[in-house]
């Protein structure tokens, strides 16, 4: 099953609507990270196999930095106007035709009309 890790850059409702609906969900906060730097995050979801799911964008230049295959990013962009349940619904549409991507090692970019994945490490 497919654990995620959700970062302050989106409400804790994304994280209680995929736990809701069956996910092994928790929200930076749960866990006291709220404060903590991206770096940490990322050791975080690595150390206990945990999909981080963000709309910072720092996270892409990050995993470029990062070149390990580990942890997978989901990255909303240009939906993060979006309500919090309407993410969680997007993301909850999608999540079959990208979990295979996710894995194996990937950052998958979420727009409101397409997705794009990219296999890790980026080199």
């Amino acid at each position: 099953m497919m654990k995620f890790l959700i970062d302050n850059a989106l409400s804790p409702l994304v994280a209680k609507s995929l736990y809701e609906a069956g996910y092994d969900a928790i929200h930076v906060r749960d866990i006291g990270l709220h404060n903590a730097a991206d770096i940490e995050i990322f050791r975080y979801a690595g150390e206990n196999n945990r999909i981080v799911v963000s709309a910072d964008t720092d996270f892409g230049t990050l995993l470029a930095i990062w070149e390990k295959s580990e942890p997978s990013v989901i990255l909303f962009r240009r939906v993060s106007q979006r309500r919090p349940q309407q993410q969680a619904a997007l993301l909850l549409a999608n999540l079959l035709s990208i979990e295979k991507a996710l894995k194996k090692g990937s950052i998958v970019v979420i727009e409101e009309k397409r997705i794009r994945i990219r296999d890790l490490p980026i080199n």
